[in-house]
């Protein structure tokens, strides 16, 4: 994807599978149209406030969506949810934890910085392609978002 187009939804995500899985859901929605898969949290967090090899990245063309991991390399996922939340251009974004932990620190830290909604991955691959789906039905066409 060109990274001057607008992404409606950032996806960042390590696991290769798990990555692929969330596009080809999408995908099968017709929501993959603009879906931009980063996977490290430097490179993340570069993407999200135009730094580095994004600096040239239009700042007005926020993502509507982030959907993210905890487990990253290089920047971990809550560490990304902190820098979205505490930025005034990046924090009415709506970010998504998905992951793996079912730890009680992991869901309470992500709540108390702010985050959307906390989703548990499925183990299950129809589990899993149902509840990506879902999201992006309801973040994409049934919220409201604070801008245009």
């Amino acid at each position: 994807m060109d990274i001057h187009q607008n992404v409606d939804i950032l996806l960042v995500e390590d696991n290769p599978y798990e990555a692929q899985l969330t596009i080809r859901s999408f995908k099968k929605s017709n929501l993959a149209n603009g879906l931009l898969h980063i996977d490290d949290g430097a490179e993340a967090m570069d993407f999200i406030f135009n730094r580095n090899k994004y600096a040239a990245r239009n700042s007005e063309n926020i993502p509507k969506l982030i959907l993210l991991d905890l487990k990253l390399p290089k920047v971990g996922g809550l560490e990304i949810l902190k820098a979205i939340k505490e930025d005034q251009r990046t924090k009415v974004i709506p970010v998504i934890v998905l992951t793996s932990s079912k730890e009680g620190p992991d869901i309470k830290t992500s709540y108390e910085l702010g985050v959307n909604s906390y989703i548990v991955k499925p183990v299950n691959f129809e589990s899993f392609s149902k509840a990506v789906v879902e999201l992006g039905m309801y973040w994409m066409f049934l919220n409201v978002p604070p801008y245009n």
